[in-house]
């Protein structure tokens, strides 16, 4: 069996800035560090031992132990982890002699420093295993000076240089050599077969520090001198702040101060109790210079949009309107949506000292350089002044892409002359949050002698519409006259990506969509896919995003695996195929009926990500995901009225409880290729599937999200809103 067809089968419940240094090179900043001596064996606590620099990203001990810096911010989907791991794979040294910092904002030395889209491996996989090999070969060189042989006759194992006679030398020995070599311009870099590292298990590097609650978060940050802030915000979108009385909220035990900033109102306490106990006493009057927005208008104004005319269009191929006229048959569909708050565990928080000599700044947030950048330009410093320090993230899900709290401390530091760390609570978090906009799409698609001959995607959003690259997914090259239009309605609810932004609604909608074309069409489900992804090989239409041979082999892996139509009576299945985040993945979920109720009881996921770096970690992205596409696409609802959101805790707003989780098994393919993203791909096909699973089930058809609104559907007991 070829590699290309060989899949890992699991169940349970940089950015890099490249420098010519020498000769022109890759490595930064090479200093002088002590020698490690092959023998040697580190301590337990790798945290404890004396690192010496090496570069940007390397540091080694005395005793070979070696620390890498991880650049990306950590938000849950494991960089910090796998990350360091493609680095001492082609450094050459023991995972376990390895101990990983998490690196601060550093535009000198890196790049693209965004925990978001799912793109940190895949920008990082090829200057991260540079920067290994060439600290490695630059080592060899070094050592194979001294020995008097040439480097190819040397060969490394776990931070020991060997040559052909048996001398040995720890990497440490030779580094001072080394610093005056010339950096080799061409470095070789590891074949897949001998990777030791790369693809093998490793447990997260911070997963002590997690189960044992050492300050790890944002929220666990403190600092001498540091006071709470609480901050009073408009109680509605479209609202300004009037007056404000703040003698109540000074006279609570612990509060230092009320200050006033825009239409926000900070309270600063010593802890944050009385911050938070002050903010409640403050009473203040805000005013609307229009009519507030609830979600009733949305649904009219969104259709509204869909049944006009004024449409932006982002790919039109052939003639759809053609195609409709000359139909046999025409398929068409509206699916609906809701706004959805983050919902991360670790509500929004952030440090900020600003002092006449430099801002420091640290927290939990997704876009470090470009946080640092608003707040420089907020406060009318230079960039080079902000000094940003990441922590671990409790989510982040997109929510933590926008610094707006982060900029809050800092202004609020600067009124107040003092180190300040804003808290939300968890209202604060849904009330004055950056949600996933509310978004219909309608799908039409014409049949013409048995074949697809026209589709015609049109989404209207609340903000902002698709990417740029969505319309150049599935379908786009399988149908001759295929187009897609958008139009949006600009409101001042606040929105913005939310985990797997637009695909996250849009597989649903057109993965439901193929499933009922294939019924109108009386042809097999899986075939109708096949058969169009058929039409794609070969294609030179460079737009295309995704590509055919690796879609085919995750369906056919998906049907094989998961015994789709060989399950017992009582079982029923549901399909799914979709290519995001440059990743191909396959869902079968299989739903039994319990009191008349569909439940999902397995989803079978199969995922073409390229090279799988940690595949511990890698099963917990694809889990964690598909139940995410699970919960909310059954559960998640949030809406308006007049401008104030319906929900401000989970006592309103609903979550997959632990118990409803379905089994997940996952099977990765294996092949050569560089990897792709995977802490988005698996959520958005999740709610096809057990959309088309709850079709098969009850004979009935989801169009909308959530799918408790569908009464008609869960016609069983009425579940809880509290467990």
């Amino acid at each position: 069996m070829s590699t290309q067809n060989k899949s890992i089968t699991f169940s349970r419940r940089s950015f890099m800035k490249t420098s010519s240094l020498a000769g022109g090179g890759l490595l930064i900043g090479f200093n002088l560090f002590n020698a490690c001596k092959p023998n040697a064996k580190p301590p337990v606590n790798l945290a404890e031992l004396d690192y010496n620099e090496f570069n940007a990203f390397i540091q080694i001990a005395d005793n070979g132990a070696v620390t890498i810096f991880s650049p990306n911010p950590e938000i849950g989907q494991g960089v910090k982890t796998s990350m360091p791991m493609i680095i001492a794979e082609e450094l050459d040294v023991a995972w376990k002699d390895v101990y990983v910092k998490q690196g601060v904002l550093d535009t000198n030395n890196y790049t693209r420093q965004v925990a978001g889209g799912s793109q940190s491996i895949r920008f990082g996989w090829d200057p991260l295993r540079e920067t290994g090999a060439t600290a490695r070969q630059m080592l060899v060189n070094a050592a194979a000076a001294r020995w008097g042989v040439d480097p190819s006759e040397c060969s490394t194992n776990e931070g020991v240089i060997s040559n052909a006679a048996g001398d040995k030398l720890g990497y440490g020995e030779v580094v001072n050599e080394a610093a005056a070599l010339e950096i080799p311009e061409d470095v070789t870099l590891k074949d897949v077969k001998d990777y030791k590292i790369i693809g093998t298990d490793a447990a997260n590097v911070d997963i002590d520090k997690i189960i044992t609650g050492e300050p790890l978060f944002g929220l666990d940050y403190k600092a001498e001198g540091m006071v709470i802030a609480s901050v009073m915000r408009p109680p509605a979108f479209g609202q300004k702040l009037e007056t404000f009385d703040d003698a109540e909220a000074k006279a609570v035990d612990g509060v230092i101060d009320v200050l006033k900033f825009g239409d926000k109102i900070a309270v600063l306490a010593k802890d944050t109790w009385s911050a938070m106990k002050g903010k409640k006493a403050l009473k203040a009057e805000w005013k609307s210079d229009s009519k507030l927005e609830s979600t009733e208008d949305h649904d009219k104004l969104l259709l509204g949009l869909l049944d006009g005319n004024k449409f932006e269009t982002l790919r039109e191929d052939g003639n759809v309107k053609k195609a409709f006229s000359q139909a046999d048959k025409v398929l068409e569909r509206t699916y609906e949506s809701p706004f959805l708050p983050h919902n991360c565990l670790e509500p929004m928080n952030f440090y900020a000292n600003v002092t006449e000599e430099k801002i420091h700044l640290v927290g939990p947030i997704q876009t470090p350089e470009g946080t640092a950048k608003n707040i420089a330009k907020l406060l009318e410093r230079d960039f080079e002044e902000v000094h940003l320090e990441m922590t671990r993230m409790g989510g982040g899900f997109g929510r933590r892409l926008y610094g707006d709290f982060a900029v809050e401390a800092a202004e609020i530091s600067n009124l107040a002359k003092k180190p300040v760390k804003v808290v939300f609570s968890r209202e604060d978090d849904m009330a004055d949050g950056i949600y996933r906009p509310a978004i219909k799409y309608r799908i039409k698609a014409a049949v013409k002698d048995g074949e697809v001959t026209g589709y015609h995607l049109k989404e209207a959003a609340i903000n902002s519409n698709m990417y740029g690259l969505i319309p150049n997914f599935f379908p786009a090259g399988a149908i001759e006259n295929y187009q897609v239009d958008v139009a949006k309605y600009q409101s001042n609810i606040t929105t913005g990506a939310w985990r797997a932004p637009y695909t996250n609604f849009l597989a649903f909608a057109e993965q439901s969509f193929f499933d009922e074309l294939a019924e109108m069409m009386e042809v097999d489900k899986i075939k109708l896919r096949l058969d169009l992804l058929q039409k794609v090989k070969g294609t030179t239409d460079e737009r295309i995003q995704y590509s055919p041979e690796r879609m085919e082999k995750v369906i056919k892996t998906a049907v094989e695996k998961s015994g789709w139509g060989t399950k017992p009576e009582g079982v029923y299945q549901g399909f799914v195929n979709y290519y995001c985040h440059n990743s191909h993945v396959a869902e079968v979920a299989d739903v039994v009926l319990e009191n008349g109720n569909p439940v999902v009881k397995k989803i079978t996921c199969v995922v073409d990500c390229g090279i799988v770096i940690n595949p511990l970690g890698a099963l917990n992205q694809i889990e964690g995901g598909v139940i995410d596409g699970v919960g909310h696409s059954m559960y998640g609802d949030f809406g308006f009225e007049n401008g104030v959101p319906t929900a401000t805790n989970f006592d309103r707003y609903r979550l997959i409880r632990m118990k409803e989780a379905p089994v997940v098994e996952t099977h990765l393919i294996q092949n050569k290729l560089s990897p792709t993203g995977l802490g988005e791909p698996t959520l958005p096909p999740a709610g096809a599937a057990i959309a088309n699973a709850f079709k098969a089930a009850t004979g009935k058809r989801i169009y909308n999200q959530p799918f408790i609104k569908y009464p008609e559907l869960l016609k069983g007991p009425e579940k809880e809103i509290i467990g």
